[in-house]
């Protein structure tokens, strides 16, 4: 009798999970329905059929995104594994890899040396995962996450300005040019990030609690502009010490600067994210928590 009633229970359709699944991990029902190649109300729907056969409400809409209920995060566990299972059975019987995509971001200065080689490896780990990576600005890397364009962000932000998944302080290294240098300079040259950028406003309240006056000489939104900036003389900025190159010179306390810490590394993905993402998270943690290596 037992094994009769659940025979007679409802199963779910694959087509269903996968829409939860993708409205939970965009947290937005028109991202969702854009990469399902569907409609939002027929998403929509494919939701609403869920609920109906649970019984149970599986998101709320918020008042920047959705998320799902305490139902629906135990639903979307269930889910990903049926998926799981169904692209695995697949595999079995056809022979073929299941390719997963991770979409990263990380900001310039990330985009190459030790982290492609973390990707490299983890790709030889995990070769049925297909990378995109984007590189950019913290705040648009940031803006793309929230509206379900990546998976994985690694950014800078101030110091517990938005939780993350994890997080490490950012050094931050004043740099000159090596060979015609302008720190002496007055007023004081800067070589900044567009306004809203990261680092500008801490380099005009170090220069102003000096005493010295400054001015805006360069702005890029290219690390690799204020790079050559910098070692080209146009002024001087503050950036990460593994941005520093042989032709900056690195300046500090002897020149009364003060040490900026009020930034930090962190890294976001959403609660429900795909166990591939969950572990090129892992990856990333580590490299992280690793020593930095000396600037030279």
């Amino acid at each position: 009798m037992a094994g009769s009633a659940k025979s007679n229970r409802p199963l779910f359709d694959l087509d269903l999970l996968r829409a939860i699944i993708m409205v939970a991990d965009c947290g937005s029902f028109t991202t969702a329905a854009a990469r399902l190649h569907s409609t939002q109300s027929t998403v929509s729907q494919k939701v609403r059929r869920l609920e109906d056969l649970v019984g149970h409400k599986l998101l709320e809409r918020g008042n920047r995104d959705i998320h799902a209920t305490d139902a629906g995060e135990r639903l979307l566990g269930h889910a990903r594994q049926m998926l799981a299972l169904n692209d695995q059975m697949f595999e079995a019987l056809s022979g073929a890899v299941v390719v997963v995509t991770v979409r990263l971001g990380v900001p310039e200065d990330f985009a190459t040396g030790a982290t492609t080689q973390v990707l490299a490896r983890f790709n030889r780990q995990y070769p049925q995962v297909k990378l995109e990576v984007m590189s950019g600005l913290s705040r648009d890397l940031l803006a793309s996450y929230d509206r379900g364009e990546l998976d994985l962000v690694l950014v800078k932000q101030r110091r517990g300005s938005r939780e993350s998944v994890a997080s490490r302080p950012e050094k931050l290294a004043w740099i000159d040019s090596a060979a015609h240098p302008s720190f002496g300079c007055d007023p004081v040259p800067l070589v900044t990030f567009p306004a809203r950028g990261l680092y500008r406003d801490d380099m005009i309240q170090a220069l102003e609690t000096m005493g010295r006056d400054w001015r805006i000489s360069f702005t890029s939104s290219s690390l690799s502009g204020i790079q050559g900036a910098v070692a080209d003389g146009m002024g001087i900025s503050l950036v990460p010490p593994r941005a520093v190159l042989p032709r900056h010179a690195v300046l500090g306390r002897a020149q009364g600067l003060p040490v900026v810490d009020a930034f930090e590394l962190a890294i976001f993905h959403r609660p429900a994210a795909d166990a591939m993402v969950m572990a090129l998270a892992k990856v990333l943690v580590g490299m992280l928590a690793a020593k930095p290596r000396a600037t030279k």
